[in-house]
């Protein structure tokens, strides 16, 4: 790179004389012929950037600034909508960075957690319960806890930020825990015998403060975090404010969601059963399934065979109880009744 001398550049008309070469020889010489710039040139004044900055082998512009007393992605959404209005020259473009880039990645980061959190779930569930549909009906109370944290960020002006989803991601095991007792017990219910319409009513009423219990224990467990009281607490406050809502709401629809969910994909998972045992199996087969099913789902389930330890143990409860004749063995301190009329 060549540059002129300062002294040689210190105003237009200095410019104006420095000697530039052309194409032409002087016959005398045969040096190039110098002319001056200022006969071959215009000059124009105008701006340039003191510094070139460049990213992915393009120039780059960094316009900055600060915000305050507003959500970050209120700005974000009225700054897209202004520069849509603007005409750029081709091969311009805008393009965010600073915290609205990190909050796009963190968003990000959060759905793939959450993803893999309610896989997680149902996996865990699938395994525990035996079945492919109950986890679902356990899982028809996830989105239930939605409602409720975006009715609680709105009530608490509160914004949908890093900690908020971190409260949503916590509220996927919070909230599961309440439809996993109301499942097990109405399982529980049906293989004692009762119809699936009795279990379920059943679950709902034994359930209910065990559920209500828990989900006040951990209320009132994120109320500290939730008020902002300590230095620096506003920053954790959006997560208890998603946790307390998502909560209340869906302890209160779960136990109607839950039942309804159980039934319908009962019936589906009683319904691909008998077409896979019509298909698949033999007509006896196929007719003993199908009351199975029956007695499943209206009550009166017969009771579970008895095992050869449980017949070992009643009979050997009877040799203690009963004498080898069939009697009753008497007692010690007993005595044979006395016939008073013989000795008259």
């Amino acid at each position: 790179m060549v540059q002129v001398a300062p002294e040689y550049r210190t105003s237009e008309a200095d410019l104006a004389r420095i000697p530039m070469a052309t194409g032409q020889a002087d016959p005398k010489s045969g040096q190039p012929v110098m002319v001056p710039l200022g006969q071959i040139a215009t000059f124009t004044r105008g701006g340039a950037p003191n510094q070139i900055d460049r990213r992915n082998l393009e120039r780059v512009s960094t316009i900055e600034g600060n915000y305050q007393g507003r959500p970050l992605t209120d700005i974000v959404r009225e700054v897209r909508g202004r520069l849509a209005q603007m005409p750029l020259p081709p091969g311009y473009r805008f393009n965010f960075g600073g915290e609205e880039q990190d909050f796009a990645e963190t968003v990000g980061y959060m759905t793939e957690s959450l993803l893999l959190a309610v896989v997680f779930i149902y996996l865990i569930l699938a395994s525990q319960f035996g079945s492919f549909t109950q986890p679902l009906a356990i899982m028809f109370s996830l989105p239930l806890s939605l409602f409720g944290v975006s009715l609680a960020l709105a009530l608490t002006r509160g914004t949908f930020n890093m900690m908020s989803m971190v409260g949503i991601i916590m509220l996927m095991g919070l909230v599961a825990k309440n439809a996993i007792l109301l499942v097990d017990m109405a399982n529980k219910g049906r293989e004692r015998g009762l119809s699936r319409a009795d279990a379920l009513v059943a679950a709902g009423q034994v359930r209910l403060r065990p559920i209500v219990m828990t989900t006040l224990a951990m209320i009132f467990g994120m109320l500290p975090t939730a008020l902002a009281l300590g230095a620096g607490s506003e920053f954790r406050a959006p997560m208890a404010h998603a946790v307390i809502g998502g909560l209340i709401t869906s302890t209160l629809l779960t136990l109607i969601v839950v039942p309804v969910a159980y039934t319908f994909l009962d019936d589906f998972a009683g319904w691909f059963g008998a077409k896979a045992m019509k298909y698949t199996k033999s007509p006896a087969e196929y007719e003993e399934y199908l009351a199975r099913r029956r007695r499943s789902t209206a009550g009166g389930e017969p009771p579970r065979e008895a095992k050869p330890e449980d017949g070992a143990r009643a009979a050997g409860s009877g040799d203690g109880s009963r004498s080898s004749g069939g009697e009753a063995p008497k007692s010690r301190g007993s005595q044979e009744p006395v016939d008073s009329t013989r000795d008259r």
